[in-house]
């Protein structure tokens, strides 16, 4: 398996990339010793080491340049800073939602409605993220809003959907989705009971697109293709319905 990213665009602020699945944004812990992002980052730009968050405690894992994370398995676009003036001005960007992310997601179940939008607060008890608090525990939630719209229905029990989530708390995509009902293909961790296709094997979520204003003041717009394994798994599968409500 082939884990190092593909560079899209560089200028002298910021390097954006296509993140393979089954690659690391950083170390999980401080002695945590495999290949990550990060190091892949540090091996080339070793100047972003200096590159401080200052909301982060600096005792804990370092993460030069990262302004967002993807999860392990998911693939997709990202921006990493190159400079310390580049990160505030991303993350700033990020805090006020100026990050437009689009993401492709294989749902489990036939999702009916065409389109709409979950609003459900995340919260987190012990290291799971939930929508839900039961018992005595109080729970101290943030907002989440995603977008949802339907490209496909498949016979064999699948919905492909464009996802944009308005927010970015961690596990945001597959907690929502999970949250209607219908989660994500291959979530180990929020559907542990459905059944992963062989041919497939891991998590169906990709980020498509992202689209910002860059430091230098660029309006950009970034679009990767699907990796090969979804593509290939997709071709697999039977559209219930082609004509012009779907793609």
């Amino acid at each position: 398996m082939n884990l190092t990213p593909e560079i899209i665009y560089e200028d002298s602020d910021i390097l954006v990339i296509n993140k393979p699945a089954g690659l690391l944004t950083h170390q999980k812990n401080q002695s945590d010793t495999s290949d990550t992002l990060v190091s892949w980052l540090l091996s080339l730009y070793p100047e972003i080491k200096k590159i401080k968050d200052p909301f982060e405690d600096q005792g804990l894992i370092q993460r030069p340049g990262i302004v967002h994370r993807l999860d392990r398995e998911t693939s997709g676009v990202m921006v990493i800073a190159k400079t310390q003036d580049a990160f505030n001005f991303l993350k700033n960007k990020f805090q006020k939602r100026e990050m437009q992310k689009t993401y492709w997601a294989l749902a489990y179940g036939h999702i009916l409605q065409k389109e709409g939008i979950i609003d459900a607060p995340i919260g987190t008890i012990g290291v799971q993220q939930t929508t839900r608090v039961h018992g005595a525990h109080e729970l101290e939630s943030k907002e989440a809003l995603t977008e949802y719209k339907v490209l496909h229905r498949f016979q064999e029990g699948y919905t492909l959907v464009e996802v944009r989530p308005k927010t970015g708390r961690t596990h945001q995509i597959r907690i929502h989705l999970k949250h209607i009902g219908h989660p994500l293909v291959c979530d180990r961790f929020y559907a542990p009971t459905k059944a992963c296709p062989i041919e497939l094997g891991r998590l169906f979520l990709h980020a498509k697109t992202l689209q910002f204003t860059t430091p230098s003041g660029k309006a950009l717009t970034v679009d990767t293709d699907l990796p090969q394994d979804l593509a290939y798994f997709l071709t697999s599968l039977t559209d219930i319905a082609k004509n012009e409500e779907f793609l």
